[in-house]
C-alpha cells in the first residue's frame, strides 16, 4: 500500500501548488501550501489515471476539512513531461500534521475491505514513479482570488524566483495593486514564499488564465498598465530599478493545466 504510506509521509512532512478555490481566503496569518512534485508513468492510460485520482479525491481529499484547498496540476510546458504537482493548502502548520490522521481514517472508511483497499492503492501507485520531491510554502498578502466558472482546464503559469535576501528592494505590493489586480486576463494570482524545502530564497507565484491565448494577451496588457501607472519613463526606471533589487534575477517559468473535477 505504497500510496497510503506515501500519503501519510506527504501529509506529515508536506504534500502543490497554485490556486483556487485553490487556496483559501487571505487572512492576517499566512496559510501553508504543500507541493509534492510527482512523475506519472507515461505508459499508463490517462483516462484510467484520472478516474483513479477522482475516486481518491471523492472519498478522501474532498472530505478532509483540514485541507482547505487542493489542486492537481498537469505538465503543459515544463522541462519534464511526466511532472504532476499535487498541491494542498492548510490554515496552520499543525493542520498539515493532523491532516494525515484524518486521511488515514477516510481511507479506512472509503475502502473498508482490506483487499479492495490494497488493490486500489496498488493501482494508484502504478500510475506514478516512486521519485518525488516536496516543498512547503506560506502565503503572502496580495492574492487575487477567484472562483472558477468553467469546467474546462485552465492554464496555470508558475513563476519560481529567487529572492535576493539582502534587505533591499521594494515595490512588489505596489506592482500587484497597480498591475496584476487590474489585468483582466489574470483570473487568479497566488504568491508564496519558502517555508520548508531546499532553498530559502524561493518565491513562487501562480497565475491562472482561461487559455494560452489569454496568457499571451496578458503580457501586452501588462505593458499598457505599466505605462498608465508610471507615465513618465524616468519614474518607471526608478521604480523598477528598486523593484528588481528584491530578486536575484534567476527564475524559472512553468506552465500547467489544472483538473477542475479534482479542485477543492
Amino acid at each position: 500500500m505504497k500510496k497510503k504510506d506515501n500519503l501519510v509521509l506527504r501529509m506529515l512532512i508536506l504534500t502543490f501548488l497554485l490556486s483556487v478555490g485553490m487556496f483559501a481566503q487571505e487572512a492576517p496569518e499566512p496559510i501553508f501550501i504543500t507541493v509534492t512534485t510527482m512523475h506519472r508513468n507515461l505508459d499508463s492510460d490517462r483516462k484510467d489515471w484520472k478516474e483513479t485520482e477522482q475516486e481518491y479525491f471523492d472519498k478522501v481529499t474532498s472530505k478532509n476539512d483540514l485541507i482547505i484547498g487542493s489542486e492537481i496540476l498537469n505538465h503543459y510546458y515544463t522541462e519534464n513531461s511526466s511532472e504532476i504537482l499535487h498541491v494542498s493548502a492548510f490554515k496552520t502548520w499543525e493542520d498539515i500534521e493532523k491532516s494525515g490522521e484524518v486521511t488515514n481514517q477516510l481511507v479506512e472508511k472509503g475502502w473498508p475491505d482490506e483487499k479492495a483497499r490494497t488493490a486500489f492503492f496498488e493501482k494508484y501507485n502504478s500510475y506514478y514513479s516512486p521519485i518525488h520531491s516536496d516543498e512547503i510554502y506560506s502565503s503572502v498578502t496580495g492574492t487575487k482570488e477567484f472562483k472558477p466558472t468553467t469546467k474546462e482546464p485552465m492554464i496555470v503559469y508558475v513563476r519560481k524566483s529567487q529572492m535576493s535576501m539582502n534587505g533591499q528592494g521594494k515595490g512588489l505590493k505596489e506592482f500587484n495593486e497597480k498591475i496584476t489586480m487590474n489585468n483582466p486576463y489574470i483570473k487568479g494570482y497566488y504568491p508564496h514564499r519558502h517555508s520548508w524545502g531546499a532553498d530559502s530564497r524561493d518565491f513562487l507565484e501562480a497565475y491562472y488564465y482561461d487559455s494560452l491565448a489569454d496568457l499571451e494577451k496578458s503580457s501586452d496588457k501588462q505593458n499598457e498598465l505599466i505605462k498608465t501607472a508610471w507615465p513618465k519613463e524616468e519614474d518607471r526606471k526608478v521604480f523598477f530599478d528598486e523593484f528588481n533589487k528584491t530578486f536575484t534575477g534567476m527564475h524559472g517559468d512553468f506552465l500547467y493545466t489544472n483538473v477542475p473535477s479534482l479542485s477543492k
